[in-house]
């Protein structure tokens, strides 16, 4: 073959699956960095096969197209696909070549050189601590390989190719020497085997043979179950895998969630698809905050999260704590199967009483839902230290006592314990919140200005509402109120509406909104409790 052409790509992406696939148990068996968590291979097989799939599904908008755009497609699925910090950086590979090659119908010697610098520079920029002895040694080792290769004169793509999986190899073999965890554990690094794979699969494509065989990497030892490093275990400490697809970020803003997430835990990776879209990944502690440095800069989906947890290190019981104001809603949420830590004027909230809940609970995992922006900064600040002493907490901000309950309704004790969290941060994240109060005092608003005493309503903390106060607003007066709020918020969409009464709800209003909400919306479910609360009449929510 003297140049890489579109039907090149396409048999490559088999290939890599095919090769992958074979590999995958002894890949996931050597795994024993960055944890020794045994799915390097399964997870850079899940990432080749969703690129090969998104390849095989694009139809060519020009009969002309060719090679770049058949690896531009390869690339970009590979980052949707991406699982765990393999398959991330393995995306990036696959980027960088499509970056170099552009629009071009096939590449050539020079270009497969090219592309290989490109993949390996594009691979590097997408992790925030590179690391020697891992699969970006293998790549960094691959394209200095094609490189010295076509200045010294090889004649066509088969020759760079070859040199670049030959190079890949004997970077691999050094990876031990580079790396205390795989001299300890006497096995080579995983992902680089996957890299190596994934070269040889290029040369044989290219070469029009089969791929060379690495019997000396095939299982990096005997056959048996996961291999366990007899020193270092992980140079990771931290409990969770997040990652989550990221869309609408700015070039501008990566460096600020590169940082953010870099804070929070170790294995950043941030890897672009170059249509908009970004693969994000990290192991945390924090998997609220490692998905609100997401909803800062884009808009995260596809969420997943691993337990972290090794052999002989399982996490066992789990509980949920619930951090509010007022007793009644304390209740509430104990009523719902849940722990309560119920604040007020006599018992203010603190950084002790949290930390007093969550050892009081004598679980190896606790999920914390407090109700409020104040109350999450409390929150936090608590179970830093309790990281810090080793427990194993996470946080879920809720802007709202009512995203709080609606974390707690799809909470799951039969779920896995990285789904349940999950599902609750969805849940809440999902919830639309509003608010009637009465202003303490003048304001001025986007919607007009507020005179003490007015009734103003609120939708996601925005004003949307204000009637005229009255000294002592009846029933029927709040319940019109709250039907605008309502209202507004159904705009969007919903199907059940939630009403926290206040400490100052007036008698009967529970019944008169559901009359109203029954009228004008019989399709939605009303559900009506005591909230207690003293910062708001009504507290709404939105499902």
């Amino acid at each position: 073959m003297r140049a890489v052409d579109a039907a090149a790509v396409r048999a490559w992406a088999t290939a890599c699956v095919t090769a992958l696939d074979a590999l995958r148990a002894d890949i996931d068996r050597i795994n024993v960095y960055p944890v020794p968590d045994s799915d390097t291979g399964s997870n850079l097989l899940h990432t080749v096969t969703g690129a090969r799939d998104a390849l095989a599904q694009q139809e060519p908008d020009n009969p002309d197209d060719g090679a770049g755009t058949a690896l531009a497609a390869f690339a970009r699925g590979a980052v949707r696909a991406a699982r765990g910090n393999s398959g991330v950086i393995l995306s990036q590979l696959l980027r960088g070549v499509a970056d170099s090659a552009g629009d071009a119908v096939v590449v050539d010697a020079p270009g497969l050189a090219a592309a290989l610098a490109r993949a390996e520079r594009t691979a590097i920029a997408a992790v925030a601590r590179p690391v020697d002895g891992t699969m970006l040694s293998v790549l960094t080792a691959a394209a200095r390989g094609a490189e010295n290769a076509r200045r010294g004169g090889a004649a066509g793509v088969p020759d760079v190719a070859g040199a670049a999986a030959d190079a890949a190899a004997a970077a691999l073999a050094e990876t031990p020497q580079q790396l205390a965890v795989l001299a300890d554990a006497g096995v080579v690094d995983a992902g680089g085997r996957g890299v190596l794979a994934v070269l040889d699969e290029l040369a044989a494509v290219i070469a029009d043979r089969p791929a060379k065989k690495r019997p000396e990497f095939a299982g990096a030892g005997s056959p048996g179950g996961p291999v366990t490093p007899q020193g270092k275990l992980t140079e990771s400490s931290q409990p969770w895998e997040v990652m989550y697809l990221l869309d609408g970020m700015s070039d501008l803003a990566l460096p600020e969630l590169r940082d953010r997430l870099s804070a929070l835990g170790d294995c950043v990776t941030i890897a672009g698809d170059g249509a908009g879209s970004h693969a994000v990944h990290v192991h945390c502690a924090d998997i609220g905050a490692a998905l609100e440095a997401g909803l800062n800069v884009g808009r995260p989906r596809d969420v997943r999260v691993e337990s972290l947890a090794v052999a002989g290190g399982s996490l066992g019981g789990r509980a949920v704590l619930a951090v509010v104001h007022g007793r009644d809603l304390g209740e509430l949420c104990r009523q719902e199967g849940v722990t309560a830590l119920a604040c007020d004027t006599r018992n203010p909230l603190s950084i002790d009483r949290v930390m007093h809940a969550v050892t009081e609970l004598r679980a190896s995992h606790v999920v914390v839902l407090p109700a409020g922006a104040e109350t999450t900064s409390v929150v936090e600040a608590a179970t830093e230290r309790a990281v810090t002493a080793g427990k194993d907490v996470v946080v879920i901000p809720c802007a709202s006592p009512v995203q709080v309950l609606a974390a707690i309704a799809v909470h799951d004790v039969e779920r896995r314990a990285a789904d349940d969290v999950v599902a609750m941060a969805e849940a809440a994240a999902a919830t639309r919140r509003g608010e009637l109060l009465v202003a303490a005092e003048d304001a001025m608003t986007w919607v007009g200005t507020v005179r003490a005493g007015d009734l103003v309503g609120f939708v996601d903390g925005e004003v949307v509402l204000i009637e005229p106060g009255v000294s002592d607003p009846s029933a029927t007066v709040v319940a019109d109120a709250a039907m605008s709020v309502v209202e507004r918020m159904l705009s969007a969409g919903g199907e059940l509406v939630t009403l926290l009464l206040g400490a100052r709800a007036p008698d009967g209003i529970d019944a008169a909104v559901a009359e109203r909400l029954a009228r004008a919306h019989p399709e939605v479910e009303f559900a009506a409790y005591q909230g207690g609360q003293t910062e708001s009449m009504l507290t709404f929510g939105v499902e």
